[in-house]
């Protein structure tokens, strides 16, 4: 209690001497390039680590304590001066120069050592601290040198990371916890750690308690003491914080599971980019273990001592979580004690070269006319990312064709994308140091940018590389003879492939047959890639390296080599193709009778595109059949449309079935791009999803969901599943308050609860389809991401597996092989249970007599019902294993790194697709100059205010405070904003100008610029002289935006008036920035 007291003293005397430094910072707080600039309060600065666990020595403490133990007074006070010269640091970024004769320590230009080795084992300590230092040899920058004068060694202005025995033990005794760090876009001061069990996510406050941890990196933080815990941040119903720029960013999750429709966007690629990286190994030949079958629980000497420590932890989860959950208007924060995986994205950094600050200096330097390098000296990098900090780079070291242009004083070398990578990042330094790689070309071109988002991401756009292409067959290539003996032959069967109209590599078809007894046989069949992918080869370990194709809207980067996604493996029409099938014998009422899986040769009978078969459904007459696709074979076009419409009934009441099961689908629309000639974005369309996606949608869910159950069964160690986590519950709690305070009545408790709530709310909401759109957005806020695993990782947390949103216990991807590994990994596991199925019955049949024969289940192991004393005996445990080795199924530890780099890889596809969907929308903008559109606020306060633009389905802020002219009155009570006028004028450089909060336009101007330009509604682009506009683009004068007045008086959910345009480019950033649209004559 004592301590307690003391530290709440001492947080209550830092805040005091806070208060009177408030004013001077408030102007830093907003900028999301300068948020780094903004100083860092001394109660969320953390302190260096104790004595005995810098050196190595581990903690004396027999008591697990999950909070970080505050320093006395004295040390907070000693730590100040450190936290304001960092507040500085990110304030000023003057040109780093060096001292002349200082050399870099151990001139390995910034390599650093990274925490953790090659094999998995902690290295001593933190990255070597490269530059920056004085007294050691290495180079101290001119803004510190009047410190450097005062001292013989420069001060630490970060906390050395603390050494692995240090970490290990706090990590065992529940002290420390290992997380992802992830910054906020918007407010790079803050970052987030999510720890499983904990409700609520860590913020970890201030560069100083970041320590150098970038977004992405696997950290270990300690959790502060809860008198160091900052209050929840208010929000007017949104989960949008107003008073401090906060908001963590929520990636959009996987939740309808759709392996068809928008998210097959299969077109052809044609790609310029190139990567000069290699191509690497993620689980190399050499160091693959497989699967012998069923695997007995082994047992370990230690295990009774990691009982032990692993009850700590979980204690010390549950302690937080408890403390969490009785203090819901508190929020935790930590600080970062270590870095135990680097995330790729310091070797993947975007951005630009301050070069005017560098010819500013040039300028101003001694020798004013030497625009030639010194060895020590230092240039700017502002990345792209906001949320990644702004580092230095030397400047010796930048690629000649950079160089030479700054020696010729050439200023256009600032509007050069660049490539670079984080080196290192020292105690002593406020930025961390990086290195230039190479250009992407001129800002604002869309070549370069998309070059430069496919680096960020990892993105290998290479051609495959020829080792990978000699696995594959010659062509003209034919069926082996003795496939035709090992699988069922299906090509009297009316199949048919049902994909986008420009799609090329078609990896399901479907089929269905109506039997005698009045039930349906469906079957789904889904191209053989791993008959061609085999394990171990060239091709796997590429495959497995790009592990999925990456979408854009204007092409994809495909997985496999054109040769075999869209040849040898797609199910092309006419040819014969291999192919794992599976059927279902269903009632009229959805239920499954039997299934049956194996190994198939098909021959589809037509490629139909989803508009092909939304016709047949809408019921139009092909009959003449121009317009149909080609038929092959003996089938007519009347049996393809009884199959279609067949089908799609079945599909209806599968998915009520589903729905009525628990699951639930958050359906938002797309916006889609369309290009010119050029590759050019000129006009985009909404984009919904309508009943020929969701047929196929049905049949692809319930072919995974059947997957699943077969090799989840069979290798209950070893199978590679995908599970979908409950959605963060402070967020959700969040969503329910929103709808309660506009009366919308929404239930949670369940996925089914919640489907079932949205449905209501869509129908209540007929007349407001974007306020429906709005909660469809914010629903999704709390969903957290699929992800693929090993099930051996989880064997003892089997209620772990399941998949929320579809409501099913186990689930997995087997449906798309030609575009995603771990399908592929699927398919190598379900034909391992086929062999071990067949290698089992042959067994038996053998042994029993020729009477019995009828009572050997023929799918024992594949069947709807699994016969798992069959697979626990000894006959069964044989199959299994020779059958997995036979396959080479990996083992659970390397199998969870298949499914890590998997997860790795499908989020950056992603991110590609998000980020050239946004640099599109930019590069329409930037083309209109202008566009007027409505917006609804989502979040309302005292500084900005969250609007959501339907039109281009995209979130911005408006910021207001400290803006000359505009006189800003909050009322808390109504949550209520009025934004007025007035003739006041400010403080010169305090204030911001008007323009960039209101586009102004004066009443005068109204109609005569209306008829210069065509400035509303999304797509709308000005038409050239003789040049007709499409009729759906002719502007409407009812539907016009009409501009604001002041006052304005804004409320949550209100519609206001904006004018969007696009910002960056040749001169920092790509953005869009959204300003209220307003009519004033004072304007």
């Amino acid at each position: 209690m004592k301590s307690v007291v003391k530290q709440s003293a001492g947080v209550e005397r830092v805040e005091d001497a806070d208060k009177e430094k408030k004013k001077k910072r408030r102007s830093n707080r907003r900028s999301k390039h300068n948020s780094a600039a903004a100083s860092v309060l001394v109660n969320e600065t953390p302190v260096e680590a104790p004595e005995d666990l810098k050196t190595g020595i581990e903690r004396k403490s027999s008591k697990a304590d999950m909070s970080y133990d505050p320093p006395k007074q004295k040390g907070l006070e000693k730590r100040i001066p450190n936290e304001e010269r960092l507040a500085k640091a990110f304030n000023s970024m003057p040109i780093m120069h060096f001292n002349e004769g200082a050399q870099l320590g151990d001139g390995r230009s910034g390599q650093d050592q990274r925490l953790v080795t090659d094999d998995g084992v902690f290295s001593k300590s933190c990255p070597d601290p490269i530059a920056l230092e004085s007294s050691s040899g290495t180079c101290t920058p001119s803004l510190f040198r009047s410190q450097q004068n005062n001292a013989s060694t420069q001060s630490k202005l970060f906390a050395p990371h603390w050494p692995i025995e240090a970490v290990t033990d706090a990590l065992e005794k529940g002290e420390a916890f290992k997380v992802l760090f992830r910054v906020n876009a918007y407010n790079q001061l803050e970052a987030y750690c999510k720890i499983d069990g904990v409700p609520t996510d860590i913020l970890i406050n201030g560069i100083a308690a970041q320590n150098r941890a970038v977004e992405g990196d696997t950290v270990v933080i300690k959790v502060n003491a809860f008198p160091l815990w900052t209050k929840t941040k208010g929000s007017t119903g949104t989960g949008l914080s107003n008073h401090s720029a906060h908001r963590e960013d929520n990636l959009p999750p996987e939740v309808n599971e759709s392996v068809a429709s928008s998210n097959k966007e299969k077109s052809k690629m044609r790609a310029d980019c190139e990567n000069d990286e290699d191509t690497r190994e993620v689980a190399g030949s050499a160091a693959y273990n497989y699967v012998t079958g069923h695997q007995p629980s082994t047992s370990d000497s230690s295990c009774e001592s990691s009982s032990v420590r692993q009850n700590e932890g979980a204690d010390a989860v549950a302690r937080l979580a408890a403390m969490v959950s009785s203090s819901p208007t508190k929020r935790p924060t930590g600080i970062v004690l270590a870095i135990v995986e680097k995330s790729s994205r310091r070797d993947a950094i975007v951005g630009f070269l301050n070069v005017k600050q560098w010819f500013s200096y040039k300028k101003d330097a001694k020798n004013k006319n030497c625009l030639s390098f010194s060895d020590l000296e230092y240039i700017h990098l502002t990345p792209t990312d906001p949320k990644v900090p702004k580092m230095v780079v030397l400047a010796r070291n930048l690629p000649e064709c950079i160089k030479k242009r700054f020696e010729s004083g050439d200023a256009t070398a600032e509007t050069e994308l660049v490539a670079a990578r984080i080196d290192g990042w020292s105690e002593e330094s406020p930025f961390p140091q990086a290195c230039v790689l190479h250009t992407f070309g001129k800002a604002g071109e869309l070549g370069p940018h998309i070059s430069a988002i496919m680096h960020e991401n990892s993105i290998i756009c290479a051609d495959f590389r020829p080792e990978s292409l000699s696995c594959l067959p010659q062509i003209p290539w034919e069926l082996p003879q003795e496939e035709f003996l090992r699988r069922k032959d299906l090509r009297n069967l009316c199949v048919f492939t049902i994909d986008p109209s420009a799609a090329t590599d078609l990896d399901d078809a479907l089929s269905v047959e109506r039997l005698p007894a009045g039930t349906f046989r469906v079957g789904v069949h889904i191209a053989d890639v791993s008959y061609f992918v085999l394990p171990d080869t060239a091709l796997d370990v590429e495959a497995q390296v790009r592990s999925t194709c990456v979408y854009m809207s204007r092409g994809k980067l495909s997985m496999l080599p054109p040769l075999l996604s869209e040849n040898l493996g797609s199910l092309n029409p006419g040819v014969d193709r291999l192919a794992f099938s599976i059927f279902w014998e269903l009632k009229g009422s959805g239920d499954v009778v039997d299934r049956w899986v194996g190994r198939t040769i098909i021959r589809s009978r037509c490629k139909l595109s989803y508009k092909h078969a939304q016709d047949i459904i809408d019921g139009q007459d092909f009959h003449p059949p121009e317009g149909f696709p080609k038929l092959h074979g003996h089938f007519e076009l009347l049996d393809v449309i009884k199959s279609v419409k067949c089908l799609h009934e079945i599909s209806k009441t599968l998915k009520k079935r589903r729905f009525e099961g628990g699951a639930l689908q958050l359906d938002g629309f797309k916006v889609d791009f369309l290009f010119d000639e050029y590759g050019v974005p000129y006009d985009s369309v909404i984009n919904e999803q309508r009943d020929s996606n969701f047929l196929v949608e049905e049949f692809m869910l319930l072919a995974n969901t059947t997957a699943a159950e077969v090799i989840s069964r069979a290798f209950p160690g070893s199978a590679l599943l995908r599970r979908h986590p409950e959605p963060n519950m402070r967020k959700l709690r969040e969503l329910e308050a929103f709808c309660q305070i506009h009366d919308l009545e929404l239930d949670t408790s369940s996925s089914g609860q919640f489907h079932q709530s949205l449905e209501k709310l869509r129908e209540k909401l007929k007349n407001d389809s974007m306020l429906f759109d709005i909660l469809i957005l914010y629903a999704l806020k709390p969903m957290q991401l699929a992800t693929y695993f090993c099930s051996g990782e989880l064997k003892d947390n089997v209620d772990d597996w399941g998949h929320y949103a579809l409501a099913v216990p186990l689930y997995t991807h087997f449906t798309s092989p030609l575009r995603r590994y771990p399908d592929v990994i699927v398919h190598r596991t379900i034909a391992a249970v086929i062999d071990a199925e067949e290698f089992y019955l042959k067994h038996i049949i053998r042994s029993v007599k020729a009477e019995h024969l009828d009572e050997v289940s023929q799918g024992c192991f594949t069947g709807i019902c699994f016969d798992k004393d069959a697979a626990e005996s000894q006959q069964g445990r044989e199959a299994l294993s020779t059958a997995a080795l036979k396959h080479r199924i990996p083992c659970a530890e390397v199998l969870a790194g298949v499914a890590a780099h998997c997860n790795d890889r499908k989020l950056a596809a992603r991110q590609v697709k998000d980020a050239c969907d946004k640099l599109y929308t930019w590069f329409l903008l930037k083309k209109k100059e202008i566009l007027l559109s409505e917006a609804r606020v989502l979040g309302l306060g005292p500084k900005f205010m969250s609007i959501y633009v339907h039109k281009l389905a995209i979130e911005r802020r408006i910021y207001y405070e400290d803006i000359e002219g505009v006189t800003v009155e909050w009322l808390e009570s109504t949550s209520t904003l009025v934004l007025g006028l007035s003739t006041h004028r400010r403080i010169k450089g305090i204030s911001k100008a008007l323009e960039s909060v209101a586009w102004i336009v004066n009443p005068y101007d109204l109609n005569a610029e209306s008829d210069k330009k065509t400035m509303c509604g999304c797509g709308v682009r000005s038409m050239g002289d003789g040049e007709a506009a499409p009729q759906d683009l002719v502007p409407n004068t009812k539907t016009a935006i009409d501009p604001g007045t002041f006052p304005l008086t804004v409320s949550l959910l209100s519609t206001i008036p904006v004018a969007l345009n696009a910002v960056g480019g040749d001169d920092g950033p790509l953005d869009i920035r959204a300003r209220l649209y307003m009519s004033s004559y004072l304007g």
